[in-house]
């Protein structure tokens, strides 16, 4: 088996001669570059297996080069390792095609042992790719995750109502997954291979709602210089989503119920109506009734967007789906994030059913997506969901009835929490603790913290 050929980068002298010297003693065929422009003249002189590259470094940084890897370089995989990392520009460069990232002071065993084991990943990769395109490619059921009887009635609703071309409005809080349910409606329509245009109202300024939705002509305003389709004429002959629908101002609602009616639009600065064949389904997070009671929201045009009304639970109300979707998500960011997490432990398990979940199946997406990112073991745990915006993350912690015992888990959870927001550094972590450095090794090492 030939040599692994790795190019270590950055800007540290003492960094790379160590990194190299540990390296080599295990058989890696090793090379070193000061910053990322160097390191493009290696790899334009010779292949390279890995890239190990820090990302703060004063020319051509490690997003730079891993930029230039992904797109002159795509056999090489690269490893980020950096002092400066938190967990969204981990994110960000594992999206951008790194393999893995690391914080310094890089203890060598455990980045040999990542070496190791990103051999297997790379061959894995091409079947990980297609796995993830199949995972954004259809929205379909097999998309929709959900096995309670809450759930069960809104995939019923979706199967009777795709077939038809009658308007659909989805109801739900924000975060249950309504662009979801829309694409699905569209995606077993007959209209399945025609447009589905999403636009979400809520994010458009009013001066800008009806060039959006119907389009302008060349010269109708200043600034308009040329011609422009809006969505309406997009989606033609197929669905238009209009996520957000109670955010759009009365005097536009007038011009929408028009169109409805009329199936036709008239772009701004014209005078010639367009015919438009389109099915629309409407989202909102609002209580439309009480809007068109309080004089927020036509009650006309309620009525025709409202044809069939489905409503999406809340995650709550179907709490015996929890499972299901956080083995679909860590499944998903499996692949995306190159994990090999194969599920939770019961006490985790218990905290991710117990919580609130204010913001719905979104924040229970992101949170598993940091866990999967975190997690250094097999299956996540408590400790991996700490610092994700979890109202109280002690809450769903099942401490010993002894309070001794008791005390001594908080105490383990408390230091590792603070240990993770400073990203291991055992000097911050004892000033916030408020403990001396050396009370704080000896806790690490009593309590078994791993770090």
């Amino acid at each position: 088996m030939a040599q692994t050929h790795i190019l270590i980068v950055d800007d540290d002298l003492e960094v790379r001669d160590s990194l190299r010297d540990a390296l080599s003693s295990e058989g890696y065929l090793c090379n070193s570059a000061a910053n990322g422009e160097e390191a493009m003249t290696c790899l334009e002189k010779s292949n390279y297996d890995l890239v190990i590259t820090d990302l703060n470094m004063p020319i051509r940084n490690g997003m730079d080069l891993l930029k230039y890897i992904s797109a002159y370089a795509p056999k090489t995989s690269t490893m980020i390792i950096t002092a400066h990392g938190t967990v969204e520009t981990a994110i960000e460069a594992l999206r951008k095609g790194a393999i893995d990232y690391i914080l310094k002071p890089v203890d060598p065993e455990e980045l040999i042992y990542r070496i190791r084991h990103i051999s297997k990943y790379r061959r894995t990769l091409s079947e990980n790719i297609s796995l993830k395109k199949e995972l954004g490619a259809k929205y379909n059921f097999s998309n929709i995750i959900g096995n309670s009887p809450a759930m069960k009635q809104v995939f019923h609703m979706v199967t009777r109502v795709a077939n038809s071309t009658s308007n659909v409005l989805i109801t739900g809080k924000s975060g249950t997954g309504k662009e979801l349910i829309a694409r699905a409606i569209h995606a077993n329509s007959p209209r399945k291979n025609e447009p589905f245009v999403p636009i979400n109202c809520g994010a458009l300024p009013e001066t800008l709602f009806e060039s959006e939705l119907f389009g302008f002509k060349k010269g109708a305003f200043t600034g308009a210089s040329q011609d422009k389709d809006g969505v309406f004429k997009s989606a033609s002959g197929g669905t238009l989503f209009l996520d957000e629908v109670g955010e759009i101002p009365v005097h536009i609602q007038v011009k929408l119920l028009r169109a409805i009616e009329t199936k036709e639009i008239k772009p701004l600065g014209s005078s010639n109506p367009i015919r438009v064949n389109v099915r629309i389904v409407s989202a909102t997070n609002k209580d439309l009734l009480k809007e068109v009671e309080e004089g927020n929201f036509r009650e006309d045009l309620y009525y025709r967007l409202n044809i069939v009304e489905i409503h999406l639970p809340s995650l709550r109300e179907r709490q015996e789906d929890i499972p299901l979707l956080v083995t679909h998500f860590i499944h998903k960011y499996n692949h995306e994030l190159k994990r090999k997490v194969k599920g939770v432990d019961n006490e985790t398990m218990k905290a991710l059913i117990n919580h609130p979940w204010k913001g719905e199946v979104r924040e229970l997406e992101n949170m598993i997506e940091r866990a999967v990112l975190l997690c250094d073991g097999e299956y996540l745990t408590i400790d991996n969901l700490q610092g994700a915006n979890m109202e109280d993350p002690v809450s769903g912690r099942h401490f010993p009835p002894a309070l001794k015992q008791a005390v001594r888990e908080f105490e383990k959870y408390h230091i590792r929490k603070i240990l993770e927001q400073v990203e291991f550094d055992k000097s911050k972590a004892s000033e916030i603790l408020d403990i001396g450095l050396s009370s704080l090794y000896r806790k690490i090492d009593d309590l078994c913290i791993e770090c």
